[in-house]
């Protein structure tokens, strides 16, 4: 069947870009280059053309402070793109699988979110990515929610040569390797997701019988950024120097949930185990190091 990739040059979009399935599948992988989803006709067009089996929307606006300045486009992008993506799948009957966030909900929960739980998104990032869901819905699409996704962009950037942003663990792994100080927030509680791990899942969940949906699809378990790069240091087995800050001692722009832990629950209940954050993070170590022995340089992407 064919698989088709939207945003393939993202974190999320790379990974499923070189995944082995590959050699059973024909996978067509486009970045905004390629397939703009603000582009109405030329997405319809090319859904039509490729007539996929899936769609594996990676493609997203995540700028979030960027976004309160431009709110045009990051609905144009999260929202009313997913929009046109969503009916062209149901014109060739593919299965359109949609990616969101965990900053739906405004972080005042005290336990793990479940797919039940009300949103109340409180910037226009979080507002563009829950009116995305909507919309993806609307097709019968699978929609994960993942957070503070890590690991992706890392390697897709290297192997193209192209320097790439990664999300914030990967930057911390950045400062880690090059001796740079770390600054981790000690009050907001998150579920980082794997790339490797989300990618898996979504395999597993499509090749299923499970109903289309809302899942959250994240490294089981939660803790704190500041635990979080304590435990990569002590993985990578570097001395690092990590230091606490609070949310409200940055300026930042848009507003951001403190507690923004994701349950699997739903997942678990359909037979996919998501590993823990503390295994993720261990592998993702290894991988990192591996690359750093293998080149005798510093793995480190910059913005």
């Amino acid at each position: 069947m064919t698989i088709l990739v939207t945003g393939a040059t993202g974190q999320l979009g790379a990974a499923f870009a070189r995944k082995a399935w590959r050699k059973e599948h024909s996978v067509v992988a486009l970045d905004r280059r390629a397939l703009d989803l603000t582009k109405a006709t030329s997405v319809e067009n090319t859904i039509q053309q490729l007539k996929p089996s899936v769609i594996l929307n990676c493609a997203a606006y995540n700028d979030v402070d960027g976004a309160e300045d431009d709110p045009v486009t990051a609905l144009s992008v999260n929202a009313f793109g997913v929009r046109v993506l969503a009916s062209a799948a149901l014109e060739v009957g593919a299965t359109l699988v949609h990616y969101s966030t965990d900053f739906v909900f405004d972080g005042t929960a005290t336990s793990p979110y479940t797919e039940d739980a009300r949103p109340n998104p409180q910037s226009v990032y979080a507002m563009s990515k829950l009116l995305g869901e909507w919309f993806a819905q609307d097709a019968k699409a699978y929609v994960l929610r993942v957070e503070s996704l890590f690991g992706g962009g890392i390697t897709s950037a290297l192997a193209e040569g192209v320097p790439k942003r990664g999300g914030s663990l990967d930057r911390i792994a950045d400062a880690i390797l090059d001796g740079v100080e770390v600054q981790a927030f000690s009050d907001r509680i998150v579920s980082p997701s794997y790339v490797d791990d989300v990618v898996d899942a979504t395999e597993t969940l499509i090749g299923s019988t499970h109903p289309p949906g809302l899942y959250h699809c994240v490294g089981s378990g939660m803790a704190s950024w500041l635990d979080v790069a304590r435990l990569l240091a002590d993985d990578l087995g570097l001395p690092a120097k990590i230091l606490p800050v609070l949310m409200d001692e940055r300026p930042l722009k848009a507003s951001r949930p403190k507690f923004c832990a994701l349950s699997n629950a739903k997942l678990t209940a359909a037979g996919i185990l998501m590993p823990t954050w503390q295994d993720a993070v261990g592998r993702y170590a290894t991988a990192r190091l591996s690359r750093v022995i293998s080149t005798g340089i510093p793995d480190q992407i910059s913005d």
